[in-house]
């Protein structure tokens, strides 16, 4: 008899990758959450796993979808993040428990927030953001990656205000997370990390995923680019809440 808890993990991986292949983020948020929350299995097997299906995700969700990428702000993202990456890991091993909690907790309520006042008001920016303000995202988004595992909310918060179609943000944000789930892939391979577990379980993920990504790409939902921004600056109010909520335990 199939083990409930796999088939529960599955189908989370698939509702996560329709989610990030519509909106270009999610999927790590949806799966580990629910991962967590029930139970379901290892973190690190399931974080593993989340890097390599990141990477089929992408590799269908950007096919064809290149030439939308805004690649002046892109490299500047992405020359940002990846040595603020090691930063943020290095940063963590210096700070004692109760200032990295205290900063996780300031972090969540900046993005919940943040997320209120967009969800309320999702207009775009008139003008285009400079280079350098991408590559501002980039290492902020590497430092909370390095220093908490979740490097989206910057990046996010940054692509949505700018005045580009929503197929160029969700291509945008798609290369991006491809970057440093390839970082973090070759990362966990260097030390051991990629188990049989984990080949297993990417085994039974993807061809989900592959579907879940094409339905995505040829299904997205019937909604207006206004309400998908304000669905996309929702989900970050509970990333925010759920940072406030881990830090506020932590620190009882």
């Amino acid at each position: 008899m199939p083990d409930p808890a796999l088939i529960a993990l599955l189908a989370f991986f698939a509702i996560g990758t329709y989610f990030q292949t519509v909106t270009g983020f999610g999927l790590g948020m949806i799966v580990m959450g629910a991962a967590s929350g029930f139970d379901l299995a290892p973190l690190p097997v399931v974080a593993a796993v989340v890097s390599l299906m990141a990477l089929i995700n992408s590799a269908i969700a950007l096919r064809g979808n290149l030439h939308l990428i805004d690649w002046p702000a892109a490299r500047a993202v992405l020359i940002g993040v990846v040595p603020a990456i090691v930063a943020g890991v290095l940063l963590l091993d210096y700070l004692s428990v109760v200032a990295a909690t205290a900063l996780k907790l300031l972090l969540g309520v900046v993005i919940t927030y943040s997320g209120i006042v967009f969800a309320l008001r999702p207009t775009q920016l008139a003008e285009r953001s400079p280079n350098r303000s991408f590559f501002v995202s980039g290492v902020l988004a590497g430092l909370f990656g390095g220093l908490f595992g979740m490097a989206g909310p910057p990046v996010i918060f940054h692509f949505y205000r700018q005045p580009m179609e929503l197929p160029a943000v969700r291509s945008m944000l798609l290369l991006v997370f491809t970057f440093t789930s390839a970082s973090r892939t070759v990362f966990v391979g260097a030390q051991g990390g990629l188990t049989t577990e984990v080949w297993l379980l990417t085994g039974f993920a993807s061809v989900l995923v592959a579907g879940a990504a094409f339905a995505g790409r040829r299904y997205p939902p019937p909604v207006a680019p206004t309400t998908l921004r304000r669905i996309a600056f929702s989900v970050l109010i509970l990333i925010g809440l759920s940072l406030i909520t881990s830090a506020v335990s932590a620190l009882q």
